[in-house]
């Protein structure tokens, strides 16, 4: 039968606060339940009255699923059975049911039921002037108070009334309940501040990109989430991680790994017997041990301490082996990454490289290649064996000292990798802006001297130097807060391991006054401690450099998960070449939506026709080249090569058989004679001389003083217009291809030397079939076919003779040039006639002086 005789207990009243160096029970649980229960009813009613008035339901496709968020659910379902059983356990204990339990109990399950209405309330509605993310107020201030209530039972540490002497069943289930509140509420209180049911950026953003993204039918570009955490999409990150971790098919190697791991493990082992060594000589030393003894422990001693190390983060002969044995697969996992990201790289489209910004790439590259390997080392050599040396201390504590000790280790360990993991979170957007910062200034850099020839045109050097400041400034912004967030975690870890050394050291020192201890288990327990200490210090670097890591690697990630526009299908063959006939049926492409390049685009170029492509710029000339060479798909229509669809094939031997003479030619930052030979690699010294004899350069390199090995510089640079087109025509006749596309082939050339490239061309087009895109009418004269583009769409076809014949756009554009062709030797003649004038009246002058 329950009796229920007071509110309190025997010889306590309400009014009492302090008894016996503590808190009263019955004062401090009717505060605590009084409090939480004002708080959820009080301000969660206002807050539900709030989201039912002004707020609307959110669409499921915005609410994340996210097993955390269970995990607060179902802690805040475990508070109220806690608070159930509390009250059974007292009835259970004695008979007797003090009124202040049933207020505690009643109170606190109404209060952690309403908190988790509140909970549900949150995630499926939202207030719609509401723009921030993550909880109310409320709910937080709930989490925070339940926690900090929890925390006041420290103050009653020496009270009998409280349950921390443990010395009865009772106070030992007493001690239980309050762990289970004390770490239920703080989990809740630290997945409060993630709100992990909750979208991660505001609603109200997320709806309008939504209702953007369906009007423009493409995702938005530059939305990344600045405040994301790294971890995000940690499971895809480590998937493309693993064949790194790996190396197959190098059986040494593997040995490698796996005798690394194992030395590992033999580093935890010797960490845990050289602090007991040394308590094993302090005790010899003061009980009187014999010599021998002695002597032995010493030297067993000196033999572990030459394994581990010298202490302080100094490196012992295990470690020291098994970096060295590390370097190997180190290379290898630095060079298959860099070989495979390249690969990647040059298997995108050209769409891609065309918008690249080449600085923002390299560094990219740089940072993420070299935090692969920083990020293998962390986690397998440091944050591993870090936790692995935690959990050793804890059991070694409790088994061989008493429960104290480990739940010192315990709570000071969570605290210190807990606040460490939230404030390193929290420091992320301003490493993540700081790497966006550095990589604007790079790019700035890069972007200003590689078009230095522009900046020198408009004298505008001190406007660069100006405009590369102000990105440095900017990145200096970012660095000084990531430096001061990282002052600030050092301070708190540095708190937090001094508190846990002090208190394990007064508690030690005392049980060691009381004889419960020898004088070698302080010593042993102070080693130990700042043995653990030390990798535990380094964790919070550790996590921060695998953070940084992962950050740095955010973008090279982006650079592997960006997909080849052009693919080859799964069952592609090889081109099956014949006659070299190329048609296209019906072809529709665009580069962006809603603007059309080709509109059913058809014709036919015969085995060995040369058909030609003129036309307004912008016209779809260029574009031909491009679908043909592959660049692109087609969005509509097929092109064939001798009848086989070119999109069906292999694009490796496809262009295996085309050449191509572009508008703009890009060299390489090498010799001319490389830049030849780029077109046939195996070609030897003759035949890259007789393909610059056809391209009538050969007698012009030979004048430079370092003939074929004469470095052309960045992109080309030293070379004239019209050497470096010649070059790349020397490229392609050296390729001896068997279709042949000239896109302005000739564009950059003088009059004298445009028809002996013509000539020359006309050699190597013979018995080819060869695509000519011309701006100059007069190259192809000589075409079989002329195709004349306007806005897209094929609108004469024919030869020369019969386009002017006809009267229609070609003809115009011919009188036109031929016009243009006339003023510009009138002009010529015009101001030779006028240098002659000026010259006249000069020379009768000085005729007249001499006279």
């Amino acid at each position: 039968m329950v009796e229920m005789k007071s509110y309190c207990e025997a010889g306590v009243s309400m009014q009492q606060v302090w008894v016996e160096g503590g808190l009263t029970l019955c004062f401090y649980f009717t505060l605590v339940s009084s409090v939480l229960l004002t708080l959820s009813f009080l301000f969660g009613t206002f807050l539900c009255i709030c989201y039912s008035r002004y707020g609307t339901a959110m669409e499921p496709k915005f609410i994340p699923r996210s097993r955390l968020y269970w995990l607060q659910v179902g802690l805040s379902v475990l508070l109220v059975l806690q608070a159930l059983g509390w009250m059974v356990f007292r009835i259970a204990r004695s008979g007797e049911l003090p009124g202040y339990v049933v207020v505690y109990g009643c109170l606190s399950m109404l209060g952690w039921i309403w908190a988790v209405a509140l909970l549900r309330l949150e995630r499926r509605r939202v207030l719609v002037r509401d723009r921030t993310r993550g909880h109310s107020t409320v709910l937080l201030l709930y989490w925070a108070v339940a926690f900090a209530a929890e925390n006041l039972a420290f103050v009653s540490w020496m009270s009998p009334q409280w349950w921390w002497t443990l010395e009865t069943s009772d106070q030992q289930m007493e001690f239980a309940f309050w762990l289970v509140r004390y770490f239920s509420s703080g989990l809740l209180f630290l997945l409060g501040l993630k709100a992990p049911g909750l979208p991660r950026r505001p609603y109200m953003l997320l709806v309008n990109e939504d209702e953007r993204d369906v009007e423009h039918g493409a995702l938005l570009l530059g939305n990344s989430n600045e405040n994301q955490s790294t971890w995000k999409d940690f499971g895809k990150k480590v998937r493309l991680l693993v064949p790194y971790m790996w190396p197959k098919g190098s059986v040494l190697l593997q040995l490698l790994v796996l005798l690394c791991l194992g030395m590992l493990g033999v580093e935890r082992v010797i960490n845990v017997f050289v602090p007991i060594y040394y308590r094993n000589i302090v005790n010899q030393l003061t009980d009187g041990s014999s010599w021998k003894t002695l002597a032995t422990t010493v030297c067993v001693y000196g033999l572990l301490k030459f394994l581990q190390g010298g202490g302080a983060g100094a490196s012992g002969f295990v470690s020291n082996m098994r970096s060295f044995l590390w370097i190997r697969v180190q290379q290898y996992t630095n060079r298959v990454v860099q070989v495979r990201l390249f690969a990647h790289l040059h298997s995108l489209s050209l769409r891609w490289h065309l918008g690249r910004r080449t600085g923002d790439v390299l560094r990219s590259i740089d940072r993420g290649t070299s935090s692969i390997n920083s990020l293998l080392s962390y986690i397998v050599f440091s944050i591993f064996p870090t936790i692995a040396d935690i959990v050793i201390a804890i059991v070694y504590f409790i088994s061989n000292f008493n429960a104290w000790f480990g739940l010192i280790i315990f709570v000071c360990m969570t605290l210190y990798l807990t606040l460490t993991i939230v404030i390193t979170e929290w420091r992320t957007k301003y490493r993540r802006d700081m790497n966006t910062q550095d990589n604007n200034a790079k790019s700035k850099a890069v972007d200003s001297l590689l078009n230095f020839e522009t900046v020198k045109y408009y004298n505008a050097e001190s406007y660069e130097v100006g405009h590369f400041e102000n990105a440095i400034l900017k990145y200096q912004v970012s660095e000084w807060k990531t430096n001061a967030s990282l002052a600030f975690l050092n301070q708190t870890q540095n708190l937090i391991i001094g508190l846990g050394l002090l208190t394990g050291s007064l508690l030690c020192a005392y049980f060691v006054t009381e004889g419960k201890f020898q004088v070698g288990d302080y010593v042993l327990f102070g080693t130990y401690i700042i043995q653990l200490y030390t990798p535990l210090n380094w964790f919070g670097t550790y996590y921060r450099m695998i953070q940084n890591s992962f950050i740095d690697m955010e973008s090279m990630f982006k650079l592997f998960t960006e997909e080849e526009e052009v693919k080859d299908d799964v069952n592609a063959g090889n081109l099956d070449y014949r006659q070299g006939q190329v048609e296209f049926e019906n072809v529709f492409f665009s580069y962006m939506q809603g603007k059309e390049i080709l509109k059913d685009v058809s014709f036919t170029v015969l085995p060995g026709q040369t058909v030609a492509l003129v036309g307004q710029s912008g016209s779809g000339k260029s574009t031909i080249i491009r679908l043909l060479f592959r660049f692109y798909d087609v969005q509509g229509g097929c092109v064939k090569m001798d009848g086989q669809d070119i999109s069906k094939v292999k694009q490796a031997s496809l262009r295996a058989h085309i050449g191509v003479v572009p508008q703009d030619t890009v060299l390489f930052n090498d010799s001319i004679r490389h830049n030849i030979r780029y077109g046939r690699v195996t070609a030897s010294d003759q035949e890259v001389e007789e393909a610059a004899i056809a391209a009538d350069i050969h007698e012009k390199i030979i004048t430079f003083p370092e003939g074929y090995e004469t470095q052309v510089g960045e992109r080309g640079l030293k070379l004239s217009g019209g050497e470096k087109q010649r070059v790349a025509i020397a490229r392609t006749i050296l390729k001896a291809p068997q279709i042949i596309l000239l896109d302005e082939a000739t564009s950059a050339l003088d009059t004298q030397t445009e028809r002996n490239i013509q000539a020359s061309l006309a050699k190597v087009c013979a018995n080819r079939t060869t695509i000519v895109v011309a701006h100059r009418l007069s190259t192809v004269i000589g075409a079989d076919v002329i195709l004349v583009l306007r806005d897209g769409q094929i609108v004469e076809r024919g030869r020369h003779d019969e386009l002017l014949a006809k009267g229609g756009l070609y003809s115009d554009m011919w009188l036109k040039q031929q016009q243009a062709q006339d003023s510009d030797s009138a002009s010529d003649t015009e101001t030779k006639d006028r240098k002659s004038e000026k010259l006249q009246p000069q020379t009768s002058t000085a005729g007249h002086k001499g006279h």
